[in-house]
């Protein structure tokens, strides 16, 4: 008769093996290359086709938060996304998005679906994965450690407010018009930006989470005033939160950043219009592992 292991032995069980180095026949990737700098480590990892993909995770007090891909590539085409400009190759498997976390051997507080690719635009894969994160024989990775940073595909975030996953959701909107918007995300443009404003307010309604909203400033695009009305009028007296970001350099010389002062600047007018409002704190410039700067010089992409 079979001896029936439980849930306490199972968890010490997984925990004990989480803590060895995976045998290589169990892995469909490799750790080919890290990278480090003060707070921040990046990973390259090889897939079992010969592609690579970037992770990074960064040190907190007692523990870290790992930005993991979802893509090899990325089919949005930020402007300010270095991940996107050589095209988009394929989508990850949901045992590559979870290898990708197992293989970095360290705490893990937080999750974070910010890295290479649009984690929507893999729905299946990414919702697969985190099931598997979350499972209390796995990981049992807590809900409210995991966020996915999304531009905002309308039908996926339908999708996603009916999953019974109740995570964090953070929107990449970057733009309070839709001029500005097809500007700084092109291959959204199919999109209104009414709609995944209103998408992403529902999913905080019916899940009872606040919603971050990050906001890459960028000026002369996105910073008038008339802006920042739009987004008080979208926003004031929601559970809001916005996220303003400093852009972090890539290969795009178009693109002026915006100095310190300014970015305090349009935060103070975001709460002065009633908004709850942060900055976020890059990590990892200078290995260009920061929001961003994913790109993989290893890969050889194909435009498609």
């Amino acid at each position: 008769m079979s001896e029936v292991i439980g849930e306490n032995e199972a968890k010490a069980l997984y925990e004990e093996l989480y803590k060895q180095l995976p045998r290589k026949k169990n892995l469909s990737m490799l750790v080919k290359n890290i990278c480090k700098s003060s707070d921040t480590e990046k990973y390259v990892y090889e897939l079992k086709d010969n592609k690579y993909i970037e992770t990074v995770f960064i040190k907190r007090r007692d523990g870290g938060t790992v930005c993991v891909s979802t893509q090899v590539g990325c089919p949005v085409g930020c402007i300010f996304c270095e991940s996107g400009r050589n095209g988009f190759v394929r989508n990850l498997t949901s045992s590559e998005i979870v290898q990708q976390i197992i293989l970095l051997r360290r705490k893990v507080n937080r999750i974070v679906f910010m890295g290479m690719g649009e984690p929507l635009f893999n729905y299946d894969n990414l919702i697969k994965a985190i099931h598997i994160l979350r499972d209390r024989y796995g990981l049992n990775f807590p809900t409210d450690g995991i966020t996915i940073s999304t531009v905002g595909p309308v039908d996926q975030l339908k999708k996603l407010r009916e999953e019974h996953l109740k995570i964090q959701l953070t929107i990449s909107l970057h733009a309070a018009t839709q001029s500005a918007r097809n500007r700084i995300i092109p291959h959204m443009r199919i999109y209104a930006i009414e709609d995944v404003v209103k998408q992403a307010l529902s999913y905080s309604e019916r899940h009872n989470r606040k919603i971050v909203f990050a906001y890459l400033l960028l000026p002369g695009i996105n910073d008038r005033p008339s802006d920042v009305r739009q987004l008080a009028k979208w926003f004031r007296g929601k559970k809001v939160m916005i996220n303003v970001l400093q852009y972090n350099p890539t290969s795009n010389s178009r693109i002026k950043a915006p100095q310190k002062r300014e970015i305090v600047a349009f935060k103070h007018q975001l709460e002065q219009a009633g908004l709850e409002v942060t900055m976020r704190v890059s990590h990892g410039r200078e290995i260009n592992a920061a929001c961003g700067q994913l790109a993989n010089t290893y890969n050889k992409f194909k435009k498609k």
